[in-house]
């Protein structure tokens, strides 16, 4: 069992949804970032998405686009990225870590290279944006070969003809965007979530996990109820961004972990 699987299926037992932390990679710089990382697991984060920072993240919105050009400009690289996460792997074997980001930099990196480091390093999945299924020889057949999970992203306008394509070699989770548009976009209703699932549930027994427009605890309690993950990145990076210290980033994000984590926690009681 990866540890992707073996944390759903223990939140499963518990009856509660996961809260999955999104930070980019260096933001602020590394030594923060990293503080930040090594500190999400005790604030209450279950699973954490790490990105990989890029020139052109087109799928994010303004919070995580500037956060990808404050880990460029603290000079993050891929080779960095894999080393935080052995750096966070030498505290806690337990904590699933997935790597966020697009294919440019592996690509450029080297496939086989990049799977055998991060393999190494002690990442579990990947959710590369840009990356269709009808590309799947190009890194998720390898990457899952090797043992890492490949996350796929479903929408709103994924049809039920498009979506066993879409789910086809997917595993760890499937990661519902919520809304037509970028990362910190606004919010999807709840009617509109509980269609969402209801459809998805009907294509694969992975665990759902919903994310883009999440920015408050009631918010991601109320997802929490329906979904069997919650996933919150530009309000976590929100509070890096607003930060006037690199202290006050890490005490903004970790202290706005534990709200959210309370509130998912506390979300089917």
């Amino acid at each position: 069992m990866s540890r992707l699987q073996s944390r759903f299926a223990e939140l499963k037992q518990q009856n509660r949804a996961a809260l999955v932390t999104f930070i980019t990679s260096a933001d602020p710089d590394y030594a923060t970032s990293l503080s930040i990382l090594k500190g999400l697991p005790a604030a209450g984060a279950d699973v954490i998405e790490l990105g990989m920072p890029f020139t052109d993240p087109m799928a994010d919105g303004p919070a995580i686009q500037l956060a990808n050009i404050r880990a460029l400009a603290a000079k993050q690289t891929l080779a960095k990225t894999l080393q935080m996460v052995a750096e966070f792997r030498q505290e806690n074997q337990d904590t699933p870590l997935v790597l966020m980001g697009y294919f440019n930099p592996i690509h450029y990196y080297g496939v086989p290279r990049f799977i055998a480091d991060a393999k190494a390093a002690g990442v579990d999945g990947l959710i590369v944006v840009d990356l269709p299924p009808e590309h799947n020889e190009d890194l998720c057949d390898p990457a899952q070969a090797a043992g890492l999970d490949f996350i796929r992203l479903t929408t709103p306008t994924t049809d039920d003809a498009r979506l066993p394509t879409v789910l086809n070699g997917s595993s760890g989770f499937v990661y519902y965007v919520s809304v037509a548009g970028v990362t910190g976009a606004g919010a999807a209703t709840l009617e509109h979530v509980e269609q969402a699932v209801a459809r998805l549930r009907r294509h694969t027994d992975l665990p759902i996990s919903i994310g883009f427009g999440i920015r408050t605890p009631e918010h991601a309690a109320t997802i929490a109820r329906l979904a069997d993950g919650v996933v919150v990145g530009s309000a976590l990076i929100d509070q890096i961004a607003n930060a006037s210290s690199p202290q006050q980033a890490i005490d903004g994000v970790l202290g706005l972990c534990r709200q959210l984590a309370e509130g998912v926690r506390g979300a089917r009681l």
